[in-house]
């Protein structure tokens, strides 16, 4: 008769209950440690309703939001449709669908490809399909030269951030804004 590889505890032992209440702990911290919140993507900080972030730290400012994965685009067929944040959808405008961010909030989109981006503004729930990240307008596909499907980096817009703040004004053309005042 072959013996056991395995060692078991005796009933009773009083040495293999510390072992086990280790093990026990350590399964469930890393359960916990794995586990992840459906409402967030793969992120660094969380974003909040307003799409703002915060650092526990002040010393360490909050790093930006970002999303990795595919996009997709959408036009004539919804045309003229109302979006989930009640306005028509106008494929020729910068907007997008995203299944979880609040409504309104500005995102610069990266064509992982080219690295051409753009700035585009949430307005809709989607995409529909499952695995991908985004639904672009026909307009900010163009823009990002996406004919079809293509991975994508998604960076939330937020007031602290000057370099994305500036990058989007710039992109709406809204020069006043960008102007620093001057001394006379």
């Amino acid at each position: 008769m072959k013996s056991n590889p395995f060692r078991t505890a005796q009933y009773g032992s009083m040495t293999s209950l510390p072992k086990l209440a280790a093990g026990v702990l350590l399964a469930a911290l890393a359960l916990s440690a794995s586990a992840r919140d459906p409402e967030k993507s793969t992120t660094q900080p969380q974003v909040q309703a307003a799409g703002r972030h915060q650092s526990a730290n002040p010393a360490h400012p909050a790093r930006r939001w970002y999303q990795v994965g595919i996009a997709s685009w959408y036009g004539n067929h919804f045309q003229g449709r109302k979006t989930a944040d009640g306005e028509k959808f106008d494929m020729n405008q910068m907007t997008c669908a995203h299944p979880t961010l609040p409504m309104g909030t500005w995102l610069r989109v990266t064509n992982l490809k080219n690295r051409h981006s753009t700035f585009v503004r949430v307005n809709d729930r989607g995409p529909v399909i499952e695995g991908r990240i985004v639904d672009l307008s026909a307009a900010a596909a163009r823009v990002l030269g996406l004919s079809g499907v293509g991975r994508v980096k998604l960076e939330a817009v937020r007031q602290e951030d000057p370099e994305l703040t500036l990058a989007l004004l710039s992109q709406l053309r809204v020069p006043s804004l960008l102007e620093l005042p001057t001394r006379n």
